[in-house]
């Protein structure tokens, strides 16, 4: 059976298209950060050399490479559960993800493939003229729906080996899967589905340990040699947990999780949980069995589970080495934090306003002015990275606090951190007894009065103190009020 993606010229002679307008290409930005390989500007001519990694012209940022940087002794030796849908091993951008593989290969990730096959069940069955019971592993699977099945899984995986060797990786079939029937579920036998009763994580470690990586099939096995359709959605996450994995990264034919129009760039686990529970309706059923199967893993002990557009090129890579992503994100642990600033932080903390402060948004702060009030600042860190900040001032006299410095970076706007942020400081200014909080805004205050109920009020209404340093600093900014509530309990720290 021949496929789109071998019918082109060889992986390292072939050119791989991007998918972003501008920007660097992730492929060449990560090899630069691994060799230490000079920066390309927009001025000189660089000529990529003929390699399966490094067919592309680019321009590089140094902050791309510091980004990149910070993420690559976090994953070494880690280890990735890859779960491709059929769908997208038979895409003609499958050659693409091999060659991320293959990156992430260079940077000692240990990666596992596991592989759908309900794209190739269902055309193969449609050329025997099979009826199929079930296609995904989910339902009935039938004696004839089997062996449609068997066939279309082992041609495939076999595929994806020899597309592996060919980027220069070792791969190998892994029969790693137990499994025992899935039984009489609502009084209907699921026959040859079935369920995983455990990995062989020693033969799994075996290969990874050589530098093998390992390509699981949809199937499994018993103790008596009897053979299953098993969904791979579920293996992945067996897989994951079975190894200690660190990430488990599904590739699907579509954006995950969609809500008001744009994509829903992460899930806490309870999110996820509700997601699945009370608002089916709202997700296709492909994309709620990864988001029901990340949850779980997330609540097993997985750090992360990432649901990905497997036809975006290099959304893998944009994904696992930038903050933000391009997919959903389900986590289980302190992906997101809201702490105080540390002495080490300033730096940071500076760069992350500059821009704002270039544009009289923000007051101007040194580092003197940083270190002598840091008790007062806060950040929202992800994945150690500041994205956002703010200062809560108090003024116990008059029972009021200040909500000062709020700013949110540009890559993470539009997703509620602005409000996350202002909501924290209202939650510390009520812990600690305060009766009003107030912000200054020259620009911003249409923001505070439609996303957090400020009022505008006059400037006597500042504290004595607060009110000298208005008078003097000439920029006359707006100042809005609002009245707090008790608080119910210890400020968010997620």
């Amino acid at each position: 059976m021949e496929r789109r993606w071998k019918a082109s010229a060889p992986w390292r002679e072939r050119p791989v298209a991007g998918s972003r307008a501008s920007g660097p290409h992730m492929r060449v930005a990560i090899r630069d950060a691994r060799m230490g390989a000079p920066l390309h500007h927009a001025s000189s001519g660089f000529t990529p050399a003929r390699d399966s990694l490094t067919s592309r012209t680019t321009l590089m940022k140094v902050s791309d490479l510091r980004g990149i940087l910070t993420y690559v002794p976090r994953f070494r030796e880690k280890i990735f559960v890859i779960a491709v849908d059929g769908e997208i091993a038979a895409s003609p951008n499958f050659g693409n993800i091999l060659l991320d593989l293959a990156v992430l290969r260079s940077l000692s990730v240990k990666v596992v493939v596991v592989h759908g096959a309900a794209f190739q069940i269902e055309k193969l069955a449609a050329s025997r003229k099979v009826k199929l019971s079930n296609s995904d592993g989910t339902g009935i699977t039938d004696e004839a729906t089997l062996q449609v099945s068997l066939d279309a899984a082992t041609t495939l995986m076999n595929e994806i080996m020899q597309g592996l060797t060919s980027v220069d990786l070792r791969a190998a079939y892994a029969n790693v899967i137990i499994a025992h029937p899935a039984g009489i579920l609502g009084g209907v036998d699921f026959l040859h589905t079935g369920k995983v009763e455990r990995v062989d994580t020693k033969l799994l470690q075996l290969l990874l340990n050589e530098g093998v990586i390992p390509v699981v099939p949809p199937i499994g096995f018993d103790g008596e040699g009897r053979t299953f359709r098993v969904n791979s959605d579920a293996i992945a996450v067996e897989i994951a947990e079975a190894l200690q994995a660190m990430k488990i990264i599904y590739l699907g034919a579509r954006d995950a999780v969609v809500a008001n129009g744009g994509l829903v760039r992460q899930l806490s686990i309870s999110e996820a949980d509700d997601l699945v529970k009370k608002r089916r309706g709202q997700v296709d059923v492909i994309s709620l069995s990864k988001i029901e199967h990340g949850a779980r893993a997330c609540s097993n002990g997985i750090p992360r589970v990432h649901l990905l557009n497997g036809n975006v090129d290099e959304a893998l890579l944009a994904e696992v080495f930038s903050p933000e992503g391009v997919g959903t994100m389900i986590y289980g642990n302190d992906y997101q934090q809201i702490r105080r600033v540390l002495k080490k932080d300033v730096r940071a903390l500076q760069i992350l306003i500059r821009s704002s402060v270039e544009h009289a948004e923000l007051v101007k702060r040194t580092r003197t002015d940083l270190i002598s009030q840091i008790e007062d600042y806060w950040v929202l860190e992800i994945d150690r990275q500041l994205v956002a900040c703010v200062a809560v001032h108090d003024y116990p006299e008059a029972q009021k606090s200040e909500l000062a410095c709020l700013y949110v970076a540009k890559s993470h706007e539009g997703q509620g951190f602005g409000r996350k942020m202002m909501a924290f400081a209202e939650q510390l200014a009520a812990q600690r007894g305060m009766k009003h909080i107030f912000a200054l805004s020259t620009q911003a205050f249409n923001y505070f009065q439609q996303k957090g109920g400020y009022t505008e009020v006059t400037p006597d209404e500042l504290p004595p103190e607060r009110r000298k340093k208005y008078d003097t600093s000439g920029r006359n900014s707006k100042v809005l009020q609002k009245a707090i509530v008790a608080a119910a309990g210890e400020p968010p720290r997620a």
